[in-house]
């Protein structure tokens, strides 16, 4: 919606129809044109298909955001194979198939653009309770940077953006490993209400997002814990851990 204001046309992206389909027609009543697309992020095939069409019908993206994620809690031992792979499949394979299906446009193009990776403070700060994704956090980071050092002669910024706790509504769906269902409901209110009383919210991500892209930043941290994670991982490893 903040690049919609901004002049931009938007293809919204979701593995849920109706929430893609929500989000183009708020995009619509800011005067942009908008399409959606239902779409597994973390399948090769699936996002090989909607690069081609964007590609073929929309002449190619200028921006990218690679959004996308999923929330799980759990130490590196309570985790299982199956949720690793789950998250990872998201969190980070949603972000090399966006990062490299598009940045390859871009350079066969010769076209200028830029691409965003969500990452996440936690990608600095060592958890024993958030080991998946805080490791799939870290990996989107890594990337980004390796990513923005290549395509650094090309015309193609690219940025990975940090925040700290946003009332997104992740919280409601985090699935924490080796619990009950009732647990994890318990587990989820709680977060939830802690991330409402954070009050921090998605805009003032979009904010960042767009200033990233206009600055050509490498890296955006978003919120106050983001900062401090940040300088803790860099300066004080062991007290981060």
């Amino acid at each position: 919606l903040k690049l919609a204001e901004e002049g931009a046309d938007i293809v919204a992206v979701d593995i849920n129809e109706e929430s893609a389909a929500r989000t183009a027609k708020l995009v619509e009543t800011l005067g942009a044109t908008a399409w959606h697309k239902v779409v597994d992020v973390g399948s090769a095939k699936a996002m090989e298909a909607l690069s081609g069409w964007i590609e073929k019908d929309l002449g190619g993206a200028t921006i990218v955001v690679n959004n996308a994620g999923i929330g799980m809690a759990g130490g590196v031992l309570d985790t299982s194979a199956a949720d690793w792979e789950k998250l990872l499949k998201v969190n980070l394979w949603g972000v090399i198939h966006g990062s490299r299906l598009f940045a390859r446009q871009m350079v066969n193009a010769q076209r200028t653009g830029h691409i965003v990776n969500v990452a996440s403070a936690a990608a600095f700060g060592p958890n024993r309770k958030l080991a998946a994704y805080s490791t799939s956090k870290a990996a989107v980071y890594m990337l980004t940077e390796c990513l923005r050092a290549e395509l650094s002669d090309k015309g193609i910024g690219v940025t990975a953006v940090c925040p700290g706790f946003v009332a997104t509504g992740i919280a409601t769906s985090t699935v924490y490993a080796g619990m009950s269902e009732e647990e994890q409901r318990q587990k989820r209110a709680k977060a939830d209400a802690l991330y409402k009383r954070r009050n921090f919210s998605p805009d003032d991500v979009a904010d960042a997002v767009f200033k990233a892209v206009q600055k050509n930043q490498g890296l955006a941290l978003v919120g106050a814990e983001a900062w401090i994670t940040r300088l803790l991982s860099r300066f004080a490893p062991s007290a981060s851990r």
